[in-house]
């Protein structure tokens, strides 16, 4: 017997979504309530549950595909038995002690199609158990580690440590393997597309368009009445002409024989390069400008010496300097709205939000997880949400979630002793605060020389959009509040 599952209610107003992730493959073993995929639509995402225990059968609206309320996205085939699928599966006439399963590369998250085998946790000829690591993909966002499907051997590796594998490739085999009838890989069933009703474009190619910072009449629909799918929007980046693709980077200098013999080269990891990429188009497309000033950090420090305790005490995190730099950006960008707004081609979108991200190094490169709506959090959450993010970038257990959707940025390089710098910014974002080292310096206060704990603050900004005035008045809107921090209890 055949279970359908359907798209659920989205929604008021709202008729259609996309499928943007599938959990399950066919011929995988659900159970009850066990999510399948995640649709997308303007608003939510919506994650689509099973109805019936059973095994995966044919996946009817493929990741990407739009889909009207009620429409069929797949089947399940109740009971235990792994036959009844409608994708071809491998024989299971073989004796469960001498089954094989494949390791399959597990779902990435949305528009990520590939990933770089980093690690290898067992050897061939290893015994593994189930659920037991087995070795850990890099994307260019986060590390995935990847679970033994079944208890068994290791007995082939088909990607080795460095090799680049697709979203459907296979990574090893498992041999004599006792897993539950039904959870072998089995080859994809042909997926049919199911048309929705054509209104606007695909959510994932709106934020496919965002990303890559093109203009939608740059991309040809491919949907009914030229709507935009994630695929056309691909298609739109790789047809660029290569002349206006970015310079090629000069053929190294020679270097001697003696010199060679002393250096040591090693791979960007994707993370990395996904780093220099994206902080090179930066400079590549915004009319970037820095604009300084420097606070006297002495009110902040008092009233956190003063407090730091009582607030532990009570909201069971520490009192840090963030929250009073994240609550004085967010006042700051109500008044100077263009520098939490991006350029969407010919338009300006302005945010009536703050999704603030806040940059953190990690040992494997910068991160910016993003608080979203920060303007409305008060200081303990902010602070609760800091040390969360932070400990899950250093972990490498963010999601691609975690990290989009950011409306302006806050870089603290002084936590690395940095007395100066323009920070560089973050795509599509229009500005970035850099905060720097505490350090006393002398300073003329009412014809007196006094010493006072002093930070340089750095804003650097789009000069398309937003005009020196407010980049100045932002800058020294963040000085006043922090200068005086009863200003943003008083809303002045």
């Amino acid at each position: 017997m055949s279970t359908e599952i359907r798209v659920p209610t989205l929604g008021e107003s709202v008729t259609e979504a996309t499928v943007a992730t599938w959990f399950k493959k066919p011929g995988d073993a659900v159970a009850v309530d066990e999510m399948l995929c995640e649709l997308e639509t303007d608003k939510v995402t919506v994650e689509v549950p099973a109805t019936a225990a059973g095994v995966m059968g044919e996946i009817v609206a493929a990741e990407g595909d739009t889909v009207g309320v009620d429409a069929l996205l797949a089947t399940i085939v109740e009971g235990s038995r792994a036959g009844g699928a409608p994708a071809k599966a491998a024989p299971a006439t073989a004796p469960a002690g001498d089954k094989s399963i494949n390791v399959m590369v597990p779902t990435l998250g949305e528009s990520v199609t590939e990933a770089t085998v980093s690690t290898w946790f067992k050897k061939v000829g290893d015994t593994v158990a189930q659920d037991e690591m087995l070795c850990e993909l890099e994307t260019d966002k986060v590390s995935v580690e990847v679970p033994s499907p079944a208890a068994g051997v290791l007995s082939e590796i088909t990607a080795p440590e460095g090799s680049t594998v697709d979203a459907s490739a296979k990574l090893a085999v498992i041999g004599g393997a006792s897993a539950p009838a039904g959870t072998a890989p089995v080859a994809a069933a042909p997926v049919v597309s199911t048309g929705g009703k054509d209104v606007e474009d695909a959510p994932s190619a709106k934020k496919a368009m965002a990303e890559a910072g093109i203009s939608r009449d740059a991309v040809t629909g491919s949907g009914r009445d030229g709507r935009i799918m994630k695929d056309d929007v691909a298609k739109a980046l790789a047809s660029v002409p290569a002349a206006s693709a970015a310079p090629v980077a000069a053929p190294r200098a020679p270097v001697s024989a003696d010199d060679a013999s002393r250096e040591e080269r090693v791979k960007m990891t994707r993370l990395r390069q996904t780093i220099a990429k994206r902080l090179k188009e930066s400079q590549n497309t915004a009319a970037m400008l820095t604009t300084y000033n420097e606070v006297d950090m002495t009110e902040v420090m008092a009233l956190r010496k003063e407090y730091k305790d009582l607030f532990e005490k009570k909201h069971g995190t520490k009192l840090g300097f963030m929250s009073f730099f994240t609550k004085a950006c967010c006042h700051a960008l109500r008044e100077v709205p263009e520098v939490n707004a991006e350029i969407d081609g010919t338009d300006v979108v302005y945010k009536n939000f703050v999704h603030m991200g806040i940059a953190a190094g990690t040992p494997s490169g910068l991160v910016v997880p993003v608080i979203r709506d920060a303007d409305a959090m008060s200081f303990s959450d902010i602070e609760k949400a800091i040390a969360e993010k932070g400990k899950r970038a250093r972990d490498g257990k963010l999601s691609m979630a975690e990290m989009q959707g950011g409306t302006f940025t806050i870089s603290n390089g002084g936590v690395y002793g940095s007395l100066m710098s323009s920070p560089i910014l973050n795509p599509p974002q229009s500005g970035i605060l850099g905060m720097h080292k505490i350090q006393d310096r002398p300073m003329a206060i009412n014809g007196q020389v006094v010493i006072r704990p002093m930070m340089y603050l750095a804003l650097s900004y789009d000069h398309r959009i937003v005009d020196g005035k407010g980049a100045v008045t932002f800058l020294v809107r963040v000085k006043e509040a922090l200068e005086d921090p009863r200003r943003l209890l008083m809303d002045l």
